[in-house]
Order: structure tokens, then sequence, then C-alpha cells
């Protein structure tokens, strides 16, 4: 997963993007390769457009992580509740053998 974000001058865009840009100002549009999102342009404009890409970079690596989750509970593998435990128990022994 590529989470590089650059800012690129409106002076370095082409003519076609230019276009898209002012069609899809205010709102967005999902680019498709076959049919299959591959790219999103969003209107970030306002007072804090940082907080924007922020968000949406959390909201990746949250995705990420539930669809990790996701595969682990197909696999079989601990649930939350048992890593916990796991961890529970670690910090019991350890305790018990300071």
């Amino acid at each position: 997963m590529n989470t590089t974000y650059e800012y690129i001058p409106r002076e370095e865009i082409s003519v076609a993007a230019r276009g898209l840009m002012e069609k899809y100002s205010g709102g967005g549009a999902v680019f498709t390769d076959d049919g299959k999102p591959v790219l999103l342009m969003l209107d970030i404009s306002g007072d804090n457009p940082e907080r924007i890409i922020e968000a949406i970079i959390r909201a990746r690596a949250m995705e990420a992580f539930e669809s990790m989750r996701e595969i682990a509970r197909q696999r079989g593998y601990m649930s939350d509740e048992e890593i916990e435990a796991e961890i529970a128990a670690a910090r019991r022994e350890r305790k018990k053998a300071s």
C-alpha cells in the first residue's frame, strides 16, 4: 500500500486533469480500471486539508487492520479476547518472577 502523498502544483497538471479538477470541484470522483476502483479524486479545499489527508490515511490503515483480523479469524487464529488473556497471563507470570 502506497501512503505517500505528493503535492503537485496546478501548473504541472495536464489540461485534461485540470478539466477533471474543475468538473469534480466540491465533490470527488472514483477512477476505475476495468470497472475496479483504482484512484480517488477528492476535493479537500478548505481551512485544513491536512486533516482530511490524515483522516484518509487513518481510514486506509484501519481497513488494512480489519482485513488482517478477518483473515486471521477465518484461519482460526486467536481472538482478541484470547490474545488479551495471554497478555494478562504473561504479565502475572512476570510479576511472580520479580
